[in-house]
């Protein structure tokens, strides 16, 4: 037995959002293609090669929270100006950790915690 995908699913009621409010954080700055649209759920993704991880934390690193998603991406710095730019809340300025990544929190339209990093060379 082989797990081939593992999907992260985001309720959006809570925040007083819609499945469509996804659209500017997901696919206009982090430049994920839609794949599916039933309206009552919207799924972006890409077609990247992706290792499967799953990982289970009692804090975020550095003192942080434990974020609800972490999204490693080829140009972080240009990502967080992207997130300022389009004014949203940044939890974690931008950061070289010790343990090899550079990295930032920022808040969804859903309020939840996304870890955004790129591995140091």
């Amino acid at each position: 037995m082989t797990v081939k995908r593992i999907v992260s699913n985001i309720a959006t009621a809570a925040q007083g959002a819609t499945p469509a409010d996804a659209q500017t954080f997901y696919r206009d700055i982090l430049g994920l293609d839609l794949l599916m649209d039933h309206g009552w759920i919207v799924t972006y993704g890409s077609d990247q090669p992706m290792a499967v991880q799953i990982s289970f934390a009692s804090e975020g690193g550095a003192g942080t929270p434990v974020p609800d998603l972490s999204i490693e991406v080829d140009d972080v710095d240009h990502l967080y100006q992207k997130m300022k730019a389009a004014d949203f809340t940044i939890e974690y300025d931008l950061t070289d950790e010790p343990w090899g990544v550079r990295r930032f929190y920022v808040r969804d339209p859903f309020g939840k915690l996304i870890n955004i990093l790129s591995h140091n060379s």
